[in-house]
C-alpha cells in the first residue's frame, strides 16, 4: 500500500483480471479526497484475452486513509464519461477446449494447452486472437448472438449497425473503443457482430464494477453471490469450498444501473485501506442485463471517498438518485407529512415521518437467493427482524433486479433514528435534502 497520501488521486493502471489484498496498490487517497480513474471496458475484451484471470479489467486497488476492518466508505459518484464511440455486445456462447473449470477464469489454448496462453491479433472476426505458441484460435468465448453499438456525439442515444460498419469498426477497433494506454485487453470489436441493425436506444451510463478488496484474491468478475457460485468446488487457484467461503466476497460486481452521477454507494471495508476497484463502464442497460452483457465502454470516473468509522456492513448500500427510486419509497413531502400527521390524530397513532430511502444489495445464486441474502443484511443493519424488513419493504419500498441469477436492490423507506444509530443518517439527510 503507497504511504504517500494524496488529497487528489488518478488511477489508469489495472489488474489482469483479479482483485484481492495481495494486487499491488495504485496510492492512497485523503479521507474526504477524490479518486478519478480512467478505465477500459471490462466484460468482452477481457473475456476473449486469455491473458486474463478474470472476465473484467479493473483498476488496481486504492487505499483510504484512515479506513480499517469493520468500518465502511461512503463513495459519492460526482462523474462518469465515456470515451468509446462504440462497442459490440450480446449473448454468448463458450468454445468447447478452450477453458477448464471456468470460460473466464482458467483459459488453455485448445490446440497446444499453453496456459493462459499469450495471443496475437489477426485480422478481424471471431477466429482473431490467436495463440502466440501455436496460432489457434485461443479465445474462450463467441457470440451466441451479438450487435455493434455507436454512440451520438453527446453520449444520448446508440444505434446497433449492419455488416459493413461493424468491419470498418473492427478494423480500427482499438481507436473506436478508446483503449486507456495502459490496457491489455483485445477490443471486443474485432468480432464485428452485426446482428439486429437499425435498433435506436437511450444511453444513460454507470459503474457496473466498483467496491472493495475482499479479503481473499478472486477473480474481479466473480466477487458477487451469482457468478461467485463457479468458484465453489473449482479447481483452479481460486476455487472455494463452499457457501461459507463466498461470503468474504464484497459484491464489488453489481451490475446495478442506478450506480451512476449522483448516486453515493457505501461499501465495506474487509482489508485496511478498503481497497477500492473500479471497472465496467457501460453505456447502458436494462435492469437485469438480461443478455449476460451490455454496451461494455471505456471512460473516466470521478468520486469522492468518505470513512464510516464501524459501520461493519457485510454488503454494499446504495443511495440512488432520487429519479431512480421506486415511487412509494421516495423521500415524504411535505404534504405527505401533513396528511399523515392528520390520519394519525383520527386514529391515535404517532406517526414516523423522519424516515429515509435506501437501496440494500443482496446477492446469491438466485434472485430469490439474492433477495434472502438483502433481508438478513438489512435486518442486521437496521437491528430489525426479518420480518419486519420484508414487511417494510412491501409497504415502503420493494425490490428490484440488477443482475440475473442473482443481484437485487432492496429499497424501503429506513427510520432515520435507526440511520442514526449507525452512523449513516447525515449521508442520507445529504443525499434526499432531508
Amino acid at each position: 500500500m503507497a504511504e504517500q497520501v494524496q488529497r487528489e488521486l488518478f488511477v489508469d493502471e489495472y489488474t489482469l483480471g483479479l482483485v484481492g489484498p495481495d494486487q499491488e496498490w495504485a496510492g492512497t487517497v485523503a479521507d474526504g479526497g477524490t479518486v478519478r480513474t480512467h478505465t477500459p471496458p471490462a466484460c468482452w475484451g477481457p473475456m476473449i484475452t486469455p491473458e486474463f484471470k478474470g472476465g473484467h479489467e479493473v483498476t488496481k486497488p486504492i487505499a483510504v486513509e484512515g479506513a480499517e476492518v469493520g468500518d465502511a466508505i461512503a463513495i459519492t459518484l460526482r462523474d462518469v464519461e465515456v470515451t468509446s464511440v462504440a462497442t459490440s455486445t450480446g449473448s454468448m456462447a463458450e468454445r468447447e477446449g478452450a477453458f477448464g473449470d471456468d470460460p473466464f477464469v482458467d483459459h488453455v489454448c485448445p490446440e497446444c494447452g499453453t496456459e493462459w496462453p499469450e495471443t496475437v491479433v489477426e485480422g478481424t472476426g471471431e477466429d482473431a486472437i490467436r495463440c502466440a505458441n501455436c496460432g489457434a484460435n485461443a479465445s474462450s468465448f463467441a457470440f451466441e448472438y451479438g450487435i455493434t453499438t455507436v454512440f451520438d456525439v453527446d453520449g444520448e442515444v446508440g444505434i446497433t449497425v449492419d455488416e459493413a460498419a461493424a468491419h470498418d469498426l473492427a478494423e480500427r477497433a482499438h481507436e473506436a473503443s478508446a483503449l486507456p494506454e495502459n490496457s491489455r485487453q483485445h477490443p471486443i470489436l474485432l468480432y464485428e457482430p452485426h446482428e439486429m441493425p437499425g435498433a435506436l436506444g437511450h444511453l444513460r451510463p454507470f459503474v457496473g464494477n466498483i467496491g472493495t478488496t475482499p479479503p481473499i484474491e478472486m477473480p474481479d468478475s466473480h466477487n458477487a453471490g451469482d457468478f461467485g457460485q463457479f468458484l465453489i468446488g473449482a479447481e483452479h487457484d481460486w476455487g472455494l469450498a463452499d457457501e461459507a467461503a463466498l461470503a468474504q466476497r464484497t459484491d464489488g460486481h453489481m451490475d446495478v444501473n442506478a450506480v451512476r452521477p449522483g448516486a453515493v454507494l457505501v461499501v465495506p471495508v474487509k482489508v485496511d485501506g478498503g481497497g477500492i476497484y473500479v471497472g465496467d463502464l457501460h453505456a447502458n442497460q436494462g435492469d437485469g442485463e438480461l443478455a449476460l452483457h451490455t454496451t461494455d465502454v471505456s471512460g473516466y470516473t470521478e468520486f469522492d471517498v468518505e470513512v464510516i468509522d464501524g459501520l461493519d456492513l457485510d454488503g454494499p448500500l446504495l443511495l440512488p438518485n432520487e429519479a431512480d427510486l421506486p415511487h412509494i419509497a421516495k423521500p415524504y413531502t411535505a404534504e405527505d407529512v401533513e396528511r399523515g400527521a392528520a390520519l394519525g390524530e383520527e386514529y391515535g397513532v404517532d406517526v414516523e415521518t423522519d424516515a429515509g430511502p435506501i437501496q440494500v444489495i443482496g446477492s446469491g445464486a438466485t434472485i430469490n437467493d439474492a433477495t434472502d441474502n438483502a433481508f438478513d443484511r438489512a435486518s442486521a443493519l437496521l437491528d430489525m427482524s426479518v420480518g419486519e424488513v420484508r414487511t417494510r419493504c412491501t409497504f415502503t419500498g420493494g425490490v428490484e433486479i440488477g443482475r440475473l441469477p442473482g443481484v437485487v436492490q432492496l429499497t424501503m423507506l429506513a427510520p432515520m433514528d435507526r440511520l442514526e444509530a449507525r452512523g449513516i443518517d447525515h449521508l442520507v439527510r445529504a443525499q434526499y435534502d432531508l
